[in-house]
């Protein structure tokens, strides 16, 4: 008998269209899997078993099965997006426990294409840290439970790692897709401003958010982004599919078209007094070395950070949880959230213009007009111990996060897509990976260098809990 557990969504959905496995008993095989380990890991703050059983009956039902390109694939989605029939508490008692009534665009596009909601994942309150804990559970990273999966898509992320679904969805509006995918060894890609429908709380946090795809293999990354895009997904013999605007077509699947591109290394990090460890550094060094022997022109160039750049994103992060939290009541928020917003109210009215985020634009576009693509450490240490982050004060948190994930805000502040991949290990043998960055419209670009990393480093897909 074959088990689904383990197997990318893009095989799944080929095996399902094909007849040679229904979407009932791969999803009730993920459901299993998360009865099993979900204690462990903390990914879901809710699993919906019994209604993901039932849409996977409605999927088997439907007319154009064999056209679905996430056919009876098992989704986990970040518990900021509405799902229909289910309450979005975002990781907080101070929200409503109250059922959608529609599901958010995101997630109606996976069920168009064929993908079962199992559950609704773990996320800091109000998404607001890099690490995953509060009121609703604490997501581990499966590769090292001992420390947190990263935030604010811990759940999600963990989710993935674990192999409890194939694909997940979160979001990003610092760094909270690319942090956790990071810690657990995933492929995500922040695309993009416009690229995906946003619709993350109140405002997008000044349209730095944006939703994407949490996956194993860089194929998969490519067809959840096709879906949640709408760019008239298309499935293959291999599982791939092509998006983006510049160029390329390589999932990691084969057959692609490979592009040489003029690629910058920089191991420096974006925020003053943050130094990179040696592992990321490392990592990054020989990606680098990888992608200059499969012929890119690979150059050593730091971007034109600011020194303000530091103070730019704590003015952006704070006040987008200030406008998050305004219609919450304070004393059902922790301390922590507490004190962001508070930080956060004074900036509001100045992060709403939009200037700072225009000017470090134009401070980076002569960079990516001379260099196709970035290439930095995803992360500059490992993450936290997974604790009760919640409950310990604020500057504590922000100290954590900042020291350990100082990569990833920069393009957000830009609105520019950013991918993590994984590659390597650390000493610890959990995960390790690097961020690829490029101007807008090079999603395409990004997962075309991804699909050759991929390919030359190939890594796990995901941890071996069983085995532990």
């Amino acid at each position: 008998m074959t088990s689904w557990v383990g197997l990318s969504a893009a095989e799944i959905a080929a095996a399902v269209r094909e007849k040679r496995a229904t979407p009932r008993e791969v999803v009730a095989e993920h459901l299993a899997r998360i009865e099993r380990l979900d204690g462990r890991v903390g990914a879901f703050r809710t699993v919906r078993a019994e209604a993901a059983l039932a849409e996977a009956d409605e999927v088997a039902a439907r007319a154009d099965l064999a056209e679905l390109p996430l056919a009876g694939v098992p989704v986990a989605v970040k518990d900021n997006l509405a799902v229909r029939g289910e309450s979005s508490r975002v990781g907080s008692a101070a929200t409503p426990d109250t059922p959608a009534a529609e599901d958010h665009v995101t997630v109606a596009r996976l069920r168009a294409a064929g993908a079962v909601v199992v559950g609704l994942t773990n996320v800091p309150e109000l998404c607001v840290f890099g690490t995953t804990e509060g009121v609703h559970g604490t997501a581990r990273n499966p590769w090292d439970t001992s420390r947190t999966a990263g935030g604010s898509s811990g759940g999600s992320a963990a989710a993935v790692a674990a192999g409890m679904v194939p694909i997940a969805l979160g979001n990003d509006g610092m760094g909270s897709l690319r942090i956790p995918a990071a810690n657990c060894g995933l492929v995500t890609i922040k695309p993009g401003h416009g690229v995906v429908p946003a619709g993350i709380s109140d405002g997008d946090w000044f349209g730095m958010s944006e939703n994407g795809p949490l996956a194993t293999t860089v194929a998969d990354a490519r067809l959840m982004l096709a879906v949640l895009a709408d760019t008239g997904t298309g499935t293959t013999a291999e599982g791939g599919t092509g998006t983006g605007t510049d160029g390329g077509t390589d999932g990691g699947t084969g057959g692609a078209r490979d592009v040489t591109r003029t690629i910058a290394v920089s191991a420096r990090s974006p925020l003053a007094g943050t130094a990179v460890s040696k592992p990321y550094v490392t990592a990054v060094r020989e990606a680098a070395r990888l992608l200059a022997g499969a012929g890119h022109r690979v150059r050593r160039a730091d971007p034109p950070y600011p020194l303000s750049l530091g103070v730019t994103a704590l003015r952006h992060w704070t006040a987008g949880t200030a406008v998050d939290a305004a219609a919450l009541d304070p004393r059902r928020l922790a301390r922590r959230t507490r004190v962001h917003a508070a930080v956060g109210r004074r900036f509001v009215n100045g992060v709403r213009t939009g200037s700072e985020r225009e000017r470090l634009r134009r401070r980076m576009e002569p960079f990516f007009a001379e260099y196709d693509v970035l290439l930095t450490p995803a992360l500059a240490r490992r993450s936290p111990k997974a604790g009760p982050w919640h409950e310990r004060g604020w500057l504590r948190n922000v100290l954590a996060n900042t020291n350990y994930s100082p990569m990833t805000p920069p393009w957000n502040l830009t609105g520019w897509p950013a991918m993590s991949v994984p590659f390597g290990t650390l000493p610890s043998g959990a995960p390790c990976a690097v961020q690829l960055v490029g101007r807008p419209g090079s999603e395409a670009a990004l997962l075309d260098l991804a699909g050759q990393i991929e390919r030359l480093s190939p890594w796990r897909r995901t941890a071996g809990l069983d085995e532990s």
